[in-house]
């Protein structure tokens, strides 16, 4: 019963992240992101469960790469919207070391699978219908709704958060600077 009732709060959370403007550290309220500076990255927790096709994923699984977390559900519009630039991005951005990785908020896996096959996304997505996974997140990145996305460094380290939708050229602009990062 009391997820119910946070359902439209979600929503409506969701619609006024999505429509607002975002900002950067140090930038402009034009940017939808936020950065963290390198020696100031917390190591993301390593997020394990099965895809909404029952395969098994976890964050590690693409150290080395830099990694698009994006939470989202499939009641959430501005969600929709997002679905195909960020399979966009994943088609684009793979072979240079980006990978994008979905995590479905759902009730229901159905609903997740709908909106996969709906949307032909191109990145496996980690269901996580009670949020225990993205409470394991550092207090200060956990999502207070969806679209709702982090950038974690190839080491593993939360580089940046978005709390608004991202077309595929935002997810280029992001991404290239933490493409250029060295691993240690």
């Amino acid at each position: 019963m009391r997820r119910h009732r946070r359902l439209p709060v979600l929503a409506l959370l969701s619609a006024l992240a999505a429509c607002s403007p975002g900002q950067e550290a140090g930038g402009t309220s034009d940017s939808p992101l936020t950065r963290v500076p390198a020696a100031d990255r917390r190591a993301a927790p390593d997020l394990a469960g099965t895809t909404l096709d029952g395969k098994p994923v976890r964050l590690s699984d693409y150290r080395g790469k830099v990694v698009v977390l994006n939470m989202w559900a499939s009641w959430c519009g501005p969600c929709r919207a997002e679905a195909p630039e960020l399979s966009r991005a994943q088609r684009h951005l793979s072979a240079k070391g980006v990978q994008v990785l979905g995590v479905d908020t759902d009730a229901q896996r159905a609903g997740g699978l709908a909106f996969q096959r709906d949307h032909d996304l191109a990145y496996p997505s980690l269901h996580d219908p009670d949020g225990r996974r993205l409470a394991l997140l550092p207090r200060g990145y956990r999502p207070q709704a969806v679209p709702y996305t982090l950038l974690i460094d190839r080491e593993g380290k939360i580089a940046g958060l978005c709390l608004s939708t991202l077309t595929e050229a935002e997810v280029r602009d992001i991404t290239r600077p933490l493409l250029r990062e060295k691993a240690h």
